[in-house]
Parts: structure tokens; sequence; C-alpha cells
């Protein structure tokens, strides 16, 4: 009775398949790592703020519908007009509301800073554990492929392939997504070099594990934190690049970007005409987001860096 007893839960435990461990162990990260996450406070003004723009951007249709953009129904609203209780943010060259195009503008402007960063840490990751991992000829091809991309600078490179493709929002994710991935996979690199170093990984070479199973089941977990911290940094970067691009009249111009209205407000003189908020709603939308992305970012990696967490 006694034995029964003392053994019974244990029983639970020991039924459980090693899959489902895993996934206990996972969410009981993610759950620690919340649990840190919200004890920062710049952490959480910036995910805050962040869901915010995320919230009204996905919302752009119903708070600002598009028909409010079509300028042959804009004849009433004042031109260059400045800001006033009917137009917060004032009013453009061609009587458009400026908070109207900031909501739509960060649509184009965040889908494109998630998209070419999910390409470029994609890109980034596989090649910096193939060159941290694989010795030989082969890693070496690579480690010149990733300093070549380091040496040039990502930003010409991205005009080029802007300029060289049709315009376009994919073409902006491509041409920010694949001149930016070198800083990512050089990070990713020596992490796997010191994960590869480790004992449990010796010992699964040793049991007969190959080159895939090492790579999905120990170097890749070993790499991700470092991967997510630098992710939540250069989707910020992304934003700043798409809006440069616009800028330099290499996007669409028929869809709204906080980097077209800046190129619009260049066209129109703005500067020097005197009309600042043209200029300055833009402007303080690209900081404060990617300002956002930044304390974020900040935050994830003094969790995740045990002597960032220290200090």
């Amino acid at each position: 009775m006694t034995a029964s007893s003392s053994a019974a839960p244990d029983g639970p435990k020991a039924g459980r398949s090693p899959r489902a461990m895993i996934w206990s162990r996972r969410l009981a990260g993610m759950r620690e790592f919340w649990n840190e996450f919200r004890k920062s406070k710049s952490g959480m003004a910036g995910l805050i703020f962040l869901l915010i723009v995320i919230v009204l951007a996905f919302l752009a249709p119903v708070i600002a519908p598009d028909h409010l953009l079509d300028v042959t129904t804009l004849g009433h609203q004042p031109k260059f007009g400045p800001p006033s209780w009917d137009h917060p943010l004032g009013t453009d060259g061609l009587r458009r509301d400026i908070g109207v195009r900031l909501v739509w503008g960060a649509r184009i402007s965040l889908l494109v800073g998630f998209a070419a960063t999910a390409m470029s840490m994609i890109i980034g990751t596989i090649v910096g554990i193939a060159v941290g991992y694989f010795t030989g000829w082969f890693g070496a091809i690579l480690m010149r492929i990733v300093d070549f991309f380091l040496v040039i600078p990502s930003l010409i490179l991205a005009i080029v392939l802007a300029a060289v493709l049709d315009r376009g929002v994919f073409t902006i994710v491509i041409a920010i997504g694949l001149t930016s991935w070198a800083g990512t996979a050089r990070v990713v690199r020596a992490q796997t070099l010191t994960v590869s170093a480790r004992d449990y990984v010796d010992r699964s070479r040793v049991l007969g594990a190959g080159h895939w199973h090492v790579i999905v089941k120990h170097l890749l977990p070993g790499v991700l934190p470092l991967v997510l911290a630098n992710t939540t940094l250069t989707v910020g970067s992304a934003i700043i690049s798409e809006s440069t691009l616009s800028f330099l009249g290499l996007g669409d111009a028929t869809k709204q970007s906080w980097g077209t209205v800046l190129q619009n407000a260049l066209s129109d003189s703005a500067a020097t005409s005197g009309y600042w908020w043209y200029i300055m709603a833009p402007g303080l939308a690209i900081v404060a987001v990617v300002m956002a992305f930044t304390m974020i970012g900040r935050t994830v990696e003094v969790i995740l860096n045990p002597t960032l967490r220290s200090r």
C-alpha cells in the first residue's frame, strides 16, 4: 500500500513523451521571459506604443477610409493647411490630410520592416551557422562572401537593386533583405562556434549524429535567442532604409509610406516654404517607431544575455 502510493506521483511524469516534456520546458521559458520583460519600463513602453501603431495600421480602412486620399473629392480642404481641429497634422499640397497619410503609410512601412527583416534574419542565420559549423574551403568561401557584404555599404547596394528592378513594395523588401544580412551572419557565426565547442555537441557527434541533426537540434536552438534579440533591432533599421529609398524616389509612388510623405514634402519645398508640419509629422513617426523597436530590442538583449543583466 505504501509502495503503490509513493510511486503514484511519478506515474504521470514518467508517462509523458519527450516531445511533451520539451514543449513544457519551452512554455516555462516563455513565461519566465515574459515575466522578466514586464519588469522593464522602457521595454513595455516600446511594446505598448508599437502595438498601438500596429492596431492603427490594421484598422486604417475603418479609421481613415481611402476616399480621404482621393484628391478629386478634397476641393473643400485647405492647401498646405497648418494643424487645426479638423486636420490635427495639417494638409499637403494636394489637400490630403497628413494624419490620414501617416495611418495608411504605417501599413507599408511596417510591412516592409517586418518582411525585409525576416528575409535578412533567415539568410543571415543560415549563412552564419554554415560558416561557423563547416570548415575547409566551403566555410572559407562563405566567409569571404560575408566579408564582401560587410565592406560594401548595404544602403548603396539597396539603392542599386531598387533602381534596377521594377519599383514596388516587393522590390524594396528584396533590396533591403538581400543587403542587410551580413551583420547577422557574422554574429550567428560567432555564437555557432561557441555552441559547437560544448560537450553535448561533441557527444552527439560521437554517437553518430549527422550534420542535419547537430544543426537543427543543437546549433539552431543555441543561436535563436541571439537572432531574436537582433531581429527587434533590425526592424528599426529596415524601416529607416525603406523611408530612405522612398525618400529618394525609388519606392512605389502609388502607395502611401512615411518615406513617400517625406519625398513629397521635398518636392513641394516644404522646408524652405515654412510647411514645418509636412516634414515633422512623418519624421517624428519614423523616429518614434524606430525608438520603440530599439527599446524592445535592448530589453530582449538584456534578458537573454546574463552578462548585460548583471550589469
